[in-house]
């Protein structure tokens, strides 16, 4: 490949979570996106939108993304419609659109906004068309009855006018790449990619540098668990608790639960923005009237109406960070009119974590398995994503394979760098799935 081409490799890491962009510098490197202006965050661009009514945008309807997305929101979230998160609906048949102020979206609609949104946002470096553009996908999708054609077609939507020659390749294999730009010497490698809405693994033997071929992977497996279960595993057990999860109502001559199903959609981010809707906050009155404490549901109440989600859910992910520095923490949230606070100790986390760990090492066994590699026989262990942070998280890889073989670094950004290597060479497709 000459070094045109080459530069002319992009790597995409659409994430959950955060999105983040690299290019291939034609010298065997590639180079992270740095996004400009006042709310930029460096290479990292929140995968989130903003929508609100103005006349003079396309159907009346304009869109922020990233940051900006964010900054939109706060400064009139009433007046707006904030949205993230939504690479979580790419394989599921039972998503088709999104009413917002009155206008359908399907997934691949707001899949192009992001992307201009996110082409303008990067000072020149992107305006002109990668001729190659290596896509990064979960191994397994998130979702209920995922459907990975699916979500290819509706990528492929998203993507179309974006890069000349599209490839897509598992996220672990693009941090595999990354990874191994640090190896001196051959060693068969386990990545584990944790991101937002999926856990991926990846086992890859790297040949020593020079090598006409440096990996070569052996197998995949994954699981759609991953940050945002966590959250919502602080969700249920943490703040629910506080807006009238549990609590009893009089129903005649009868005392009742209040119904799950309003939980459950509060702590579903998908679910919670649809809320704010006059049937479910009258049902919510109502309960409120005839519960025995009225308050906590009061609550929820003034959450739902004035679009308190983004930030009660921001403060969500703070304590669970904070959880990963310290043995205990305080959740805090004013917003809405409302204040709640609770002690949490990194223990309850961790209990109310316990079975999706289970599935991760499930995932993890899987990978091993199908690539008829033994524990003992992995040189080292790369972790990436964000969660990978998670104490108990990297308990889980010291107890199976010691501390001296893990290795970790460049957490969200690792790989878009390593897609972006992938997409230099000769012939990327040999990696695609």
């Amino acid at each position: 490949m000459d070094s045109n081409r080459a530069a002319c490799a992009l790597g995409l890491d659409f994430g959950t979570t955060n999105s983040v962009v690299a290019l291939a510098d034609g010298q065997g490197g590639s180079e992270l996106i740095d996004f400009a202006g006042e709310e930029a965050t460096g290479p990292v661009f929140r995968s989130a939108l903003c929508f609100w009514e103005e006349e003079s945008a396309w159907q009346g309807i304009a869109s922020e993304a990233g940051p900006w997305a964010i900054a939109e929101y706060l400064q009139s979230p009433l007046d707006s419609r904030f949205v993230q998160s939504f690479k979580s609906v790419a394989a599921s048949p039972l998503f088709e659109r999104a009413l917002i102020w009155g206008k359908p979206f399907r997934f691949e609609d707001m899949g192009r906004l992001f992307l201009q949104r996110l082409v303008r946002h990067a000072g020149g470096r992107l305006d002109e068309r990668p001729r190659r553009v290596i896509v990064g996908r979960p191994v397994e999708y998130a979702g209920a009855r995922a459907d990975p054609a699916l979500a290819r077609q509706r990528y492929d939507l998203m993507l179309d006018r974006f890069g000349v020659e599209l490839h897509y390749v598992y996220e672990p294999l693009g941090a595999a790449h990354s990874y191994a730009a640090r190896l001196t010497e051959p060693a068969t490698i386990l990545v584990a990619d944790f991101g937002g809405g999926t856990t991926d693994f990846s086992i890859v033997r790297i040949a020593e540098p020079g090598a006409a071929r440096r990996c070569a992977p052996l197998a995949s497996a994954g699981v759609a668990i991953a940050g945002d279960r966590f959250d919502q595993r602080i969700v249920d057990k943490l703040v629910l608790p506080l807006l009238g999860k549990g609590g009893q109502y009089r129903s005649f001559d009868k005392i009742l639960e209040i119904p799950g199903g309003y939980f459950t959609d509060f702590a579903d981010w998908s679910r919670l923005a649809m809320m704010r809707n006059r049937r479910t906050i009258e049902e919510l009155r109502r309960l409120q009237r005839d519960a025995v404490d009225p308050e906590p549901i009061g609550r929820m109440i003034a959450l739902i109406e004035h679009e308190q989600g983004f930030p009660l859910y921001d403060a969500v992910g703070r304590v669970k960070r904070a959880l990963s520095e310290s043995e205990a923490a305080e959740f805090r949230f004013t917003g809405g009119g409302v204040e709640i606070a609770a002690d949490i100790r990194r223990t309850d986390f961790e209990a109310w974590i316990a079975d999706d760990l289970v599935r991760i090492e499930a995932a993890m066994d899987a990978a091993l398995a199908k690539a008829g590699v033994e524990a003992g026989a992995i040189d080292r262990v790369f972790l990436t994503g964000g969660s990978s942070l998670i104490p108990a998280i990297r308990a889980i890889f010291e107890r199976r394979f010691g501390r001296e073989r893990i290795a970790a670094g460049g957490e969200l950004t690792s790989i878009a760098h390593g897609l972006a290597l992938i997409g230099a060479e000769p012939d990327p497709s040999e990696w695609e799935v």
